[in-house]
């Protein structure tokens, strides 16, 4: 089931339609938000979204890993990787709306 992509410009187009900001407000509204939540990720904050989600930021220590075309070990670093687990609410939505 391929679906459409959301966009930052979907969103702001959504916020246009339903709160009656004008499109450069709503725009701005959209881009205020992802900055925030991206602001507080990079500084280790956890972020929740009630009825939604929660992201969160975690770190990953360094390992060895395999090339799956020549099956070679190679090293992968550490890094930071993102994380996200869905609100119940979220699931269930998720989830009514494959039954129909």
């Amino acid at each position: 089931m391929a679906g459409k992509t959301l966009t930052r410009s979907d969103l702001s187009e959504g916020v246009y339609r339903e709160v009656g900001l004008s499109r450069n407000e709503s725009a701005e509204l959209v881009e205020s938000v992802l900055r925030h939540i991206s602001g507080a990720l990079a500084q280790g904050e956890t972020v929740k979204i009630s009825s939604f989600g929660t992201f969160q930021a975690r770190d990953k220590g360094r390992r060895i890993g395999r090339n799956p075309k020549t099956g070679e070990e190679v090293p992968i670093e550490p890094r930071r990787v993102l994380v996200f687990r869905p609100s119940h609410i979220l699931k269930d939505r998720i989830n009514a709306a494959g039954e129909s």
